[in-house]
């Protein structure tokens, strides 16, 4: 689809700053469905270009900017979401910034990728639930771990007179964060019940040996039920444990792992690593071998990062149970 009208927008609590490429034009508007519908307005006294001729382009920003996807997904208006660190760095050297400049960087960023640009596509409704009820869930839990350090601090230093009400304190405190975690869960676990290709998925991720129920829940939301990633290879570079080239001129160094990561799945598939090198004999077997030749350990443990997450892939395109071979090993 060749489009003819480029629209930046910079997405702030209260307001977007919309610029129009082809035309040089800037405009502000409220953050909302008011906001929207004149913003679409304004943009087709400006333009003469039909609406499936527009693209619009903005930066992700959470909760700020869902309501306008949800919106131009609606109305069935093209929109591209740009990463931030991306759009950061083909920005060059730069000084000082305001959210008008921002539309119009954001606007020129997407005519000159218009080629090789992607439409962002609107996941389902339950996993934009799974989304938000999973990063609320992560708040709580760091709150918990910050009230459980808290307390170690008053049993340690504060002599007994002085500690008592605060570690009472600190202990409703985290029990009550605790119930509300298993609240989230609940929730969390009842609405992929209601999805059957979402529970089956899930169940088939479970049957991979040591992947718990926490790892495929967050594998079916960032692959937004398998339909993002093409193959595990290219979510094994997006999770940050696919390892890349490290060479310049004659110097070859060792290749390394990328530190551009989702660092939330990255950390669950190194749990589940960790586990398997306790409890999977294949796993324990290949990881002992392996560093016993003198290799490192942390270049192990990632290649059965990998071997996991294939596994989880393999299980969920194939539509069957993960089975252990080496069960049956003579």
């Amino acid at each position: 689809m060749k489009f003819k009208e480029f629209i930046g927008i910079d997405v702030s609590k209260a307001t977007l700053d919309v610029f129009l490429y082809c035309k040089q034009l800037h405009a502000q508007f409220d953050n909302n469905k008011l906001g929207f519908r004149k913003m679409i307005k304004w943009i087709k006294q400006q333009s003469q270009s039909k609406d499936d001729e527009i693209l619009f382009a903005f930066e992700h920003t959470g909760l700020y900017s869902l309501n306008l996807s949800l919106f131009l997904d609606e109305h069935q208006y093209a929109f591209t979401i740009i990463s931030g660190l991306e759009l950061k760095r083909s920005r060059g050297i730069k000084r000082g910034k305001n959210d008008k400049i921002d539309a119009k960087e954001i606007a020129g960023y997407a005519y000159e990728k218009k080629d090789r640009i992607r439409l962002y596509q609107m996941p389902s409704e339950t996993i934009l639930k799974l989304k938000r009820l999973t990063s609320y869930r992560e708040r709580l839990v760091r709150d918990r771990a910050a009230f459980k350090n808290r307390l170690k601090g008053y049993k340690t230093f504060l002599d007994s007179a002085e500690r008592s009400q605060l570690i009472d304190s600190n202990k409703r405190m985290i029990n009550a964060l605790t119930e509300e975690i298993k609240t989230i869960e609940s929730e969390l676990y009842s609405l992929i019940k209601k999805d059957q290709k979402l529970l089956r998925q899930f169940k088939l991720i479970n049957t991979v040996k040591c992947v718990g129920p926490q790892t495929a829940l967050m594998m079916i939301i960032l692959t937004d039920g398998f339909t993002r990633f093409e193959t595990w290879r290219k979510f094994s570079s997006y999770a940050g444990i696919a390892p890349f080239p490290n060479e310049s001129g004659t110097y070859k160094g060792k290749a390394r792992i990328s530190q551009l990561a989702n660092k939330r799945i990255k950390t669950l598939l190194s749990c589940c690593a960790n586990c398997a090198i306790q409890y999977s004999p294949e796993m324990r077997i290949y990881f002992t071998a392996r560093t016993g030749e003198g290799k490192n350990e942390m270049s192990t443990l990632n290649i059965i990062r990998n071997k996991l997450l294939s596994r989880i892939f393999a299980v969920v395109r194939r539509g069957t149970p993960y089975v252990d071979t080496y069960r049956f090993a003579a």
